[in-house]
C-alpha cells in the first residue's frame, strides 16, 4: 500500500497533465501563475477583487452611465488580460515585462480618458477631435493584442480583416463594395460610441455575464463541481454504460454554469474518461462522449453558460424566456446521447459500476444538497420577472450566506473570510476571455453594422436558398460551422447571429428560431472536424486519435445537427405561441424520432439490427422530426414494427 507521500506525488502529475492539455487546447489557460506575494501577483489580487466588487456594487446600486460603465470594465480587464497573459510561449512566465506593463497602463488610461471626458464626448458626437481619434486607434490596437493573448489569433485576424473591408470598401468587387469609411470614422465609431467595441455585447458582459460568472465562482469554491460529479454518480452510475452516463449528467450540470466547453472537458473528464476506459469504452468514444456532453451544457438551462444572455439582450426579451425555449431540445440533445451510450454498452456487454463503490443518493443530497438552493432561487426569481442583474446578485449573496452557516455548523471557519475574497478574485480571472471575446466580437459587428455586410451575408445565402427554405438552413449551418470553428461559443454566437441569422429571419422564420439555430451550429463547431478543440481535448485525456474522436462526438451529437431543423419547421419545439397539447405532440414525436435517430446511427435496439432496418429507422426518425400527422404517423408505424418484429425474434431466440 502507497503511503501519503506516494500518492500525494500522483495526485500532483495528474494535476500538471491536466493543466498542461488545458494550456494547450484553451487559450485561456495560459496564464502566469504568481504568488500573491510578489508585487504583480498583489496587483492582480487587488484590481481583481476590486472590479468584482464593482459590478456587485453596480448590480445593488444601479450600472453608471452605459458608455462609462462599459468602457471601466473593458479597460480594467484589459489591464490585468496583460499582467496574466504573456506576449508568447517564450516570454517570462514568473513576472510581466515592462511592455505588459505599459500596456496594462495604456488600457487604463483608455478607460479613464472616457470616464473623465464623457461629458465633452457626448457634445462633440460626430466631430471627433485629434486626441479621440489617436485614443481611439490605440483602443482598437490594445484590444487587439490582449485578444490575441486570450482568445486566440484566430478571432484577431478576423477582426483585422472587417476592419480592412471597413477601410478599402470602394475598392473591392461590386457584390461586397460600400462606400467606404477613413480611420477617423473607424475610430470614433469603435472607441467613442456603443456600437463598436462597447456595443451590446460588452454591455451584456459587464452586467448579466460578470455577476454569472461570479455566482459560478462562489458555487464551485463550494465544492459544486464534487457535488455535481457524485450525483451523477449516484444517479447514473451503476445502470449499463454506467460512466459515461455520468460524464453526461454531470458535464451537462456543471457546462450550463461555467460556459466552456473545452474547460468542462478537461476538469470533469479527468474523473469520467479513466472510468469508460475501465468498464470497455474505446479511447475515442469515451473523450467524444465528454466532449459532445460538455458542449450541451451551454443550450442548457438555467444558465445555458452565458451567449443566452446575449441573445436576450439581442431579442429584447426576458432571459427566462431563452431559458424556457430551450429546455425541449436541451432535453432532446441529451436524449439523444444517452440512448446512443446506452445501445453500444446494451451490445457490448458494457455493465455499469458496482452500486457498492457508488455514492447514495441520499447521502450526496444530505451532504451537499444545500447547493443546488441557489440555483433554485436564481430560477424562482427569473420566473418572477426579476432582472437577470438582480437574480444573480441576490444568488451570490445567498451562496455565500449558505456557505458560511455551513461552514460554522460543521466548525470549519478557518481561512472563511479568505475564501469569499479568493472567489471574487477567480470569478474575475474566469471572466477574462468572455470580456475580451465580447470585445474583439464588438469590432467585427461594428463593421458589420457600419457597412451593412451582414446583410449582404444574409442575401448571399438567400440566394444560394434559392428561396427554399431547407436549403436556406442548410447553407445557415455549413455558415455558422464554419464561422465558429476555433472560436468560444459567446463570439461564434455573436457573429452568427450578427451575419446568418437575418437570412432565416427574411424567410418568415420567427426570430427566435432563427437565434436559437444559430445558437446551437456556433456550439457544435466545437465538436466538427478539422477545428473540434472540445474534441481534441477529450482525445487528449482519453489517449485517443483527435480527429476520429472529433467524428465520434459529431456522431453522438447528430441530435443536435437535427434537432434545430426540427424547432425551425415546428417552433413549438421552443414552446413559441403555442398550446400545451401542441407542444405536448410536438415534444412526444421528436422523442420518438431521436431514440430512432440514436438505434439507426448505433445499429442497435434492443438487439443488432440489419442495414435495413437501420435504414428504415433513419427515415421514420426524420419522418417523425417533420411537422404533421401523416409523417408522424408513417414514422410512428415504422418505428413501431422495428420494436415489434425484434422483440417477436428475441423472444424466438430465448425458447
Amino acid at each position: 500500500m502507497k503511503d501519503d507521500k506516494e500518492k500525494g506525488i500522483e495526485v500532483e502529475e495528474k494535476k500538471i497533465d491536466q493543466n498542461e492539455l488545458l494550456e494547450k487546447y484553451d487559450t485561456e489557460a495560459r496564464f502566469r501563475k504568481f504568488g500573491r506575494n510578489t508585487f504583480p501577483g498583489m496587483v492582480v489580487f487587488l484590481v481583481a477583487v476590486g472590479i468584482a466588487l464593482f459590478h456587485l456594487y453596480t448590480a445593488w446600486q444601479g450600472a453608471l452611465v452605459t458608455l462609462v460603465h462599459r468602457a471601466v470594465h473593458t479597460t480594467v480587464i484589459l489591464s490585468l488580460v496583460f499582467l496574466l497573459y504573456p506576449f508568447w510561449d517564450k516570454s517570462r512566465k514568473d513576472k510581466p515585462t515592462l511592455i505588459d506593463w505599459g500596456f496594462s497602463i495604456i488600457s487604463l488610461v483608455l478607460g479613464g480618458y472616457i470616464f473623465f471626458n464623457y461629458n465633452e464626448i457626448v457634445l462633440r458626437a460626430g466631430m471627433p477631435n485629434t486626441t479621440d481619434v489617436v485614443f481611439g486607434i490605440i483602443a482598437i490596437l490594445v484590444l487587439m493584442e490582449a485578444a490575441r493573448r486570450i482568445v486566440g489569433k484566430e478571432i484577431v485576424f478576423l477582426a483585422a480583416l472587417f476592419l480592412a473591408y471597413a477601410y478599402f470598401g470602394p475598392k473591392l468587387p461590386s457584390i461586397i463594395a460600400h462606400r467606404g469609411y477613413n480611420i477617423t470614422q473607424i475610430a470614433e465609431y469603435m472607441y467613442l460610441s456603443t456600437e463598436g467595441i462597447f456595443g451590446i455585447a460588452i454591455g451584456v458582459s459587464s452586467t448579466y455575464i460578470f455577476l454569472f460568472i461570479l455566482f459560478g465562482a462562489f458555487l464551485t469554491s463550494s465544492g459544486m463541481g464534487q457535488f455535481f460529479n457524485d450525483l451523477a454518480m449516484a444517479i447514473a452510475g451503476s445502470s449499463k454504460g454506467g460512466p459515461a452516463k455520468v460524464a453526461v449528467v454531470s458535464s451537462g450540470f456543471l457546462g450550463s454554469i461555467n460556459g466552456s466547453a473545452v474547460a468542462n472537458v478537461v476538469t470533469t473528464g479527468a474523473f469520467t474518461i479513466p472510468l469508460m476506459k475501465k468498464i470497455g469504452y474505446k479511447n475515442e468514444f469515451a473523450g467524444a462522449v465528454e466532449a459532445a456532453a460538455s458542449c450541451g451544457g451551454q443550450i442548457l438551462p438555467p444558465v445555458m453558460g452565458a451567449a443566452a444572455f446575449i441573445m436576450a439582450e439581442y431579442l429584447g426579451v426576458p432571459y427566462i424566456t431563452i431559458a424556457i425555449s430551450a429546455i425541449i431540445p436541451a432535453f432532446l440533445y441529451y436524449l439523444g446521447i444517452i440512448m446512443m451510450i446506452h445501445f453500444r454498452a446494451s451490445r457490448r456487454g458494457l455493465e455499469g459500476l458496482p452500486k457498492a463503490d457508488l455514492p447514495r443518493l441520499f447521502d450526496v443530497l444530505k451532504e451537499r444538497g444545500y447547493l443546488l438552493i441557489p440555483i433554485i432561487v436564481l430560477v424562482y426569481m427569473l420566473v418572477k420577472g426579476r432582472t437577470p442583474i438582480n437574480a444573480a446578485f441576490f444568488s451570490i449573496l445567498m451562496t455565500v450566506g449558505l456557505n458560511i452557516v455551513v461552514r460554522i455548523i460543521k466548525k470549519e471557519t478557518k481561512g472563511m473570510f479568505m475564501d469569499i475574497i479568493d472567489s471574487l478574485e477567480k470569478g474575475t480571472r474566469t471572466a477574462l476571455g468572455v470580456a475580451m471575446s465580447c470585445a474583439i466580437v464588438g469590432l467585427i459587428i461594428g463593421v458589420a453594422t457600419l457597412t451593412g455586410f451582414g446583410l449582404k451575408l444574409a442575401g448571399a445565402i438567400l440566394f444560394l436558398g434559392n428561396g427554399v427554405l431547407f436549403l436556406t438552413l442548410f447553407f445557415t449551418m455549413i455558415a455558422c460551422i464554419v464561422l465558429g470553428m476555433g472560436l468560444p461559443s459567446i463570439p461564434a454566437y455573436i457573429i452568427t447571429a450578427t451575419m446568418a441569422a437575418p437570412a432565416l429571419a427574411k424567410m418568415g422564420v420567427p426570430m427566435m428560431v432563427s437565434h436559437m439555430f444559430v445558437f446551437y451550429f456556433g456550439i457544435l463547431a466545437n465538436l466538427t472536424p478539422p477545428v473540434a478543440l472540445a474534441a481534441f481535448a477529450g482525445a487528449g485525456i482519453a489517449g485517443g486519435n483527435p480527429t476520429k474522436t472529433g467524428l465520434q462526438a459529431v456522431k453522438l451529437a447528430i441530435a443536435g445537427f437535427v434537432v434545430p431543423y426540427i424547432f425551425a419547421y415546428s417552433p413549438e419545439l421552443l414552446m413559441i405561441d403555442a398550446t400545451p397539447v401542441t407542444i405536448a405532440i410536438v415534444a412526444v414525436t421528436a422523442v420518438i424520432g431521436v431514440v430512432s435517430l440514436a438505434a439507426a446511427v448505433e445499429g442497435y435496439l434492443i438487439s443488432e439490427i440489419s442495414l435495413l432496418n437501420r435504414g428504415m429507422l433513419f427515415a421514420g426518425a426524420l419522418l417523425l422530426m417533420i411537422p404533421g400527422l401523416p409523417t408522424d404517423v408513417v414514422g410512428f408505424v415504422i418505428f413501431g414494427a422495428i420494436v415489434f418484429y425484434k422483440k417477436t425474434q428475441k423472444r424466438k431466440l430465448a425458447i
